[in-house]
C-alpha cells in the first residue's frame, strides 16, 4: 500500500470520466497534499492533440495557484507519462511523478525514454511508479477490448 493510493483512486475518477477517449486520469496536489488541479484525456473532445491528462492537470494547477512553476507540487496520474506530458512536468518544476501503469508504447518516465531523468535537464522530478498499476492498466485493457470488439 503506497500513500499516494487515495489520491491515484482520484486520478482512477478522472480517467473514468474521459468518455470516447483513452481513459487516463491525473490530479496535482500542492505541496500540503490538497489537489489543486485534475484532469482526463480530452483529445477527442476538444480536438486539441495536447488534451492528455497530465497536461490539463497541470493548466488547472498553475492557473488555481497562479504561476506556472509548481515547485513542491504531485502530479499524479494513472499511465506513464508520454514524452510531452513528462517534459511538461519538468518545465512546470512538479516535485514528484507518481504513476501506476507503465506505458511501454510511449512511456517517457523510465519504460521507452526516461525524460525526467535526464541529467542535461535543469530539474529532474522524483518519480514513484506502479501505484495500483492493476487498477490503471485494467481500466485501459478494458478500454481498448471494448473498441477492438466493435
Amino acid at each position: 500500500m503506497s500513500e499516494f493510493d487515495a489520491v491515484m483512486r482520484l486520478a482512477l475518477e478522472q480517467a473514468v470520466g474521459a468518455g470516447e477517449d483513452v481513459p487516463v486520469g491525473a490530479v496535482v496536489l500542492d505541496p500540503g497534499g490538497l489537489v489543486v488541479g485534475a484532469g482526463r484525456n480530452e483529445r477527442e473532445l476538444t480536438g486539441d492533440p495536447t488534451g492528455h491528462a497530465e497536461v490539463v492537470a497541470i493548466r488547472a494547477a498553475a492557473a488555481r495557484l497562479g504561476s506556472w512553476r509548481l515547485t513542491g507540487c504531485t502530479l499524479v496520474v494513472t499511465l506513464e507519462p508520454c514524452t510531452m506530458c513528462a517534459g511538461a512536468a519538468v518545465l512546470a518544476r512538479l516535485d514528484r511523478i507518481v504513476y501506476g501503469a507503465v506505458d511501454p508504447k510511449a512511456g517517457a518516465v523510465g519504460s521507452l525514454w526516461d525524460v525526467v531523468r535526464d541529467r542535461r535537464l535543469n530539474h529532474r522530478p522524483e518519480v514513484i511508479a506502479g501505484v495500483l498499476a492493476s487498477e490503471c492498466g485494467a481500466l485501459l485493457t478494458q478500454f481498448f477490448a471494448d473498441r477492438r470488439v466493435r
